[in-house]
């Protein structure tokens, strides 16, 4: 599908990251964008650097939203209405995520259920309130963001990856049966499911104060302690290291993440809109990617097994997945 000037795109989790990079490409060629995240902040930051490089007359709008809050949502989406004055918009990204809730048997189920919440029902939400006007456009375009944890139900052995996992393994399937329900019902419209690899985000750096825990900085002793029991049966020597040393290391991971993954953020909204111009339903992000799906698929039995995660690292990919494992204060995120 082409992408042009004066089309609307809908942008969730426009703030930071691959969001923020959508939203910069889409503007670039003259788009019309509005956006939500949950900071207001990070949106006008975005929305300013759309600005920078779009066409004079570009609209980029900002409205604050919890994906998780179906109120929400609708609210974003008649705030799209009214202020593109529009009954229809032509993209709707959603690309909103955080990551938490790895452990369902010990973990916090709190936890499990915002990150469920924000990951799944961001895009159920998102997708029944802008169907009707990506159904009203002449032609439209539902991109959803899942993860190669879509396919892919873990970050290696040891630890626990549950509620992102499902989460995008529900976005993957919900996407592929809209194939069949759209051709059958509005034929006009497309759907692609979106599966990142390691992009270099600040999920780590943001997830953990979504889920009401504060930076990596600001973990709770219990919180240290549980990070610190990981990393030792890890094979770490950080028994004895001070509380706030451990800290620092969950933060620095945080960083390093963001900074040096293979595939930066503006690369992947690249690939990404490639993928739409090129009428794709499947979108594959980063070569770490491609070499995760063309294995999983190779050796499915082998999938969870530690011979698996060797195989991965040994043709050069995630070879900084297990220590990004508890980058934020509850767990570790692979994913877009």
């Amino acid at each position: 599908m082409e992408i042009s000037a004066g089309q609307i795109a809908v942008v969730t989790g426009g703030g930071t990251g691959m969001g923020r990079e959508l939203c910069r490409a889409l503007a670039r060629v003259g788009c019309h964008v509005a956006m939500c995240d949950v900071s207001e902040e990070n949106m006008a930051e975005t929305r300013a650097l759309c600005l920078d490089d779009a066409p004079e007359d570009t609209l980029v709008t900002c409205h604050k939203a919890d994906v998780s809050v179906e109120a929400d949502i609708n609210a974003f989406r008649d705030a799209v209405i009214a202020e593109h004055d529009t009954e229809h918009v032509n993209f709707v990204f959603n690309n909103a995520g955080i990551g938490g809730g790895g452990e369902f048997v010990n973990g916090s189920r709190e936890d499990w259920e915002r990150t469920f919440g924000v990951c799944w029902y961001g895009v159920y939400y998102s997708s029944r309130a802008f169907m009707p006007l990506l159904v009203a456009a002449d032609e439209g375009y539902l991109i959803n963001t899942s993860s190669v944890n879509g396919f892919w139900a873990s970050i290696g052995p040891g630890v626990s990856h549950t509620a992102y996992c499902a989460a995008k393994f529900a976005v993957k399937g919900f996407t592929e049966a809209l194939i069949t329900d759209l051709r059958a019902n509005a034929p006009h419209v497309q759907a692609a499911v979106v599966m990142p690899g390691h992009v270099g985000t600040s999920i780590a750096l943001n997830s953990g104060k979504v889920l009401g825990h504060g930076s990596a900085l600001e973990m709770s002793a219990e919180d240290v302690d549980r990070v610190r029991e990981r990393m030792v049966a890890g094979g770490l020597p950080v028994g004895n290291l001070p509380d706030d040393d451990i800290r620092q290391a969950m933060h620095q991971r945080a960083l390093d993440f963001r900074d040096k993954a293979p595939c930066t953020a503006q690369r992947a909204a690249d690939i990404i809109l490639d993928g739409v111009r090129n009428d794709r339903w499947r979108i594959l992000v980063g070569e770490d990617a491609v070499h995760l799906d063309r294995t999983v698929r190779e050796f499915p039995e082998e999938a969870y097994e530690p011979s698996f995660m060797a195989k991965l690292q040994a043709d050069g990919h995630f070879g900084g997945l297990a220590e990004a494992a508890g980058a934020d204060s509850v767990d570790a995120d692979s994913g877009s």
